[in-house]
């Protein structure tokens, strides 16, 4: 057997070093086998020429059976691949063609050549709507990216004025920004980033007057805030319609979010934070200090999370926490379950029991 796998891999690879076409080769090592098999057919036993070449003629109709089913699993394959990259295709050329222009193609042009977003993913993007609470320090580099990204409708709320003190890590904001309002600070720069999306600002605080009715209008929520009031009201209302609900949160060196969507399954915020921490457990970033970069690392996580929430990509950020330790370059993730006694998303379909385990 060994002289004939020999003479196989000499056809094969020096045919190849040859130039010989690959149906070519394959003819030949067809060729080789017959004659094999006709020498284990016709030869006596124990004829020299019949030992050399294996002795029986099961051995090669065994090997037989094996690449025939390779050759037809890859056969399968390759049909399989080809019909995605002509779906992968057909979305990227069609898909936007009614819906983008020309320079909305080249712009977004990165995300319809992968995979996992594609012509499709981009559209279901223009056609989303996303409203950021908070334009300070995480909702500052998720606005950027989301408008970026090409999110048709994003909205902002905040009350909040530019103060010199936000420079240092809102890099939304701008100098000759200072005194304005954060939400009309941050519609400038979003549309001159990109004016194809539509910018919705509001110049108040959440309150629970206005925040049914204004999550209404969107699709998913971003939650950037400094406050446990507001990030209750927000998980509040993001259960009670049944939208989901992307949290992060920042002190000093370190960051995490999580994406809360009882719905689909997994806790909401108050699951894993039931009551907020007594003064001075959570101090602000004005108390306790952050550094920088920080937000911008952690805001453009949750932006990373609404993409794949919108277009379907991939695998959120449900009924986990990623955190985030800049000082030590580290991340660890937890896992997090829902609470039977939550008062929020206890009864909430869909949602396990549990408590936090890691």
């Amino acid at each position: 057997m060994i002289l004939v796998f020999g003479l196989a891999g000499l056809i094969w690879w020096g045919g190849r070093l040859m130039g010989l076409a690959w149906p070519l080769r394959l003819s030949l090592l067809a060729v080789l086998f017959a004659m094999v098999l006709l020498i284990q057919l016709t030869l006596p036993e124990g004829a020299p020429l019949r030992a050399a070449t294996g002795g029986s003629a099961a051995t090669w109709l065994i090997l037989l059976g094996v690449a025939v089913l390779v050759g037809l699993y890859t056969f399968v394959l390759n049909r399989l691949k080809a019909r995605v990259a002509d779906q992968a295709q057909s979305e990227a050329e069609e898909a936007p063609a009614a819906l983008f222009s020309d320079t909305e193609l080249n712009r977004y042009a990165r995300h319809i050549v992968l995979r996992e977003i594609g012509g499709l993913g981009q559209k279901r993007l223009k056609e989303a709507k996303v409203l950021v609470i908070g334009a300070g320090g995480l909702g500052a580099p998720a606005l950027q990216y989301l408008a970026a990204a090409g999110v048709g409708t994003i909205g902002v709320i905040d009350d909040d004025t530019v103060e010199n003190t936000n420079l240092q890590r809102q890099v939304i904001h701008r100098d000759q920004d200072i005194g304005a309002p954060k939400v009309f600070s941050a519609e400038g720069a979003m549309r001159a980033l990109n004016p194809y999306v539509t910018v919705r600002p509001y110049h108040r605080r959440l309150t629970e007057e206005i925040a049914a009715e204004l999550f209404a209008d969107y699709d998913l929520i971003l939650d950037g805030t400094d406050n446990f009031t507001t990030r209750y009201l927000a998980n509040r209302v993001a259960v009670a319609q049944g939208k989901p609900l992307i949290s992060g949160a920042l002190t000093q060196w370190e960051g995490q979010l999580s994406v809360f969507h009882p719905a689909k399954g997994g806790p909401c915020y108050q699951c894993i934070f039931p009551e907020a921490p007594a003064p001075g457990l959570a101090p602000s970033c004005a108390e306790a200090g952050v550094v920088g970069p920080l937000p911008g690392v952690v805001g453009a996580m949750m932006a990373v999370e609404a993409v794949k929430q919108i277009t379907g990509a991939g695998e959120v950020l449900r009924s986990q926490m990623l955190i985030y330790d800049g000082l030590y370059g580290e991340t660890r993730r937890i896992t997090l379950k829902s609470r039977a006694t939550c008062p929020v998303c206890g009864s909430a379909p869909g949602t396990p029991t549990g408590e936090i385990s890691t």
